[in-house]
């Protein structure tokens, strides 16, 4: 009797449980820009609640040593690292004047440069157990019967191989092309390890869509989100990018965006990205709790 009773009691317990397991499938993360002690920003992310990160690029910083770091403190602190993100690239200009030429792989200037940057991302992915790589590749050209746009493909087929031997994923971050140029050039790269992680106010930023018609175009190539807010560019200044502002106080529409990807079952990590000057620390606790609130409704 006593058996049946705690047998009972075990499946009650799990019954209960498994509807809170899958509510917390989805992490949020932030950015990790600091790598000068990895286990204490580890320890004050489990801290203050968050699940996951990124690690942003570093120069002469992606070595097997710090590898090992980041995997201790990542299982010491359940912190998953779900992608080391860096753009490469000394002449990058975030603009429309010149971002198309100076930003990415799709300018031929510095281009064998910044691939050596991108394989030193990728093997540090596959040292430290990290999923992917991710970047703005460049502004992907509409026309796919272009020269530069077929040239384009070329280098990120190659690129998508050398991360596909290593084990490692490459994900384009949105922003600089339209959905659907985006996921055009992802099908005919084809290699099968190229998917997206959504930036939500870049696709507004840029003028390039509404972020909730984005996510729900992407669908399953979407494997990890920017949490940010932003502004369409000014229509009196349309060489300018619109403006960054704080979560909620733009025009990304979050709570229907994260009842759109619960939907769709979605299980990676919203990650929080801050670019504003003056209000990271406070600004990242206050919206953790408000994604994480979206997260919890029904």
């Amino acid at each position: 009797m006593k058996t049946a009773f705690s047998l009972w009691a075990m499946a009650l317990l799990l019954a209960f449980a498994s509807p809170a397991q899958s509510e917390n499938k989805i992490t949020i993360g932030v950015i990790q820009y600091d790598l000068s002690d990895i286990d204490k920003s580890f320890k004050d992310l489990h801290e203050q609640g968050f699940g996951s990160c990124e690690i942003n690029y570093r120069a002469n910083t992606l070595t097997k040593e710090f590898a090992e770091q980041v995997k201790e403190a990542s299982k010491k602190y359940n912190i998953k690292v779900t992608t080391v993100v860096g753009v490469p690239g000394k002449k990058n200009v975030w603009n429309f004047r010149q971002g198309p030429a100076t930003i990415g792989l799709v300018p031929e200037e510095d281009r064998a440069e910044k691939i050596k940057v991108y394989h030193e991302m990728i093997d540090f992915c596959a040292m430290a157990d990290i999923p992917a790589m991710h970047s703005h590749f460049g502004f992907i050209p509409e026309d796919c019967s272009s020269k530069q746009y077929k040239d384009f493909i070329r280098v990120m087929q190659d690129l998508a191989n050398y991360a596909k031997e290593k084990g490692v994923m490459i994900y384009f971050e949105t922003g600089q092309e339209t959905p659907t140029t985006l996921i055009r050039a992802i099908k005919d790269i084809g290699t099968g390890n190229v998917f997206i992680n959504c930036d939500l106010a870049n696709l507004l930023m840029y003028g390039k869509a509404n972020s909730l018609d984005a996510v729900k175009l992407f669908g399953p190539l979407i494997k990890e989100f920017h949490a940010k807010d932003g502004k369409y560019p000014d229509p009196n200044n349309p060489y300018e990018l619109g403006a960054e502002v704080p979560i909620p106080t733009g025009e990304v529409n979050f709570p229907a965006v994260i009842a759109e990807l619960k939907k769709q079952g979605f299980e990676g990590a919203v990650t929080i990205e801050c670019e504003l000057n003056g209000t990271r620390h406070d600004y990242v606790v206050k919206t953790r709790k408000y994604l994480q609130e979206l997260l919890d409704k029904d």
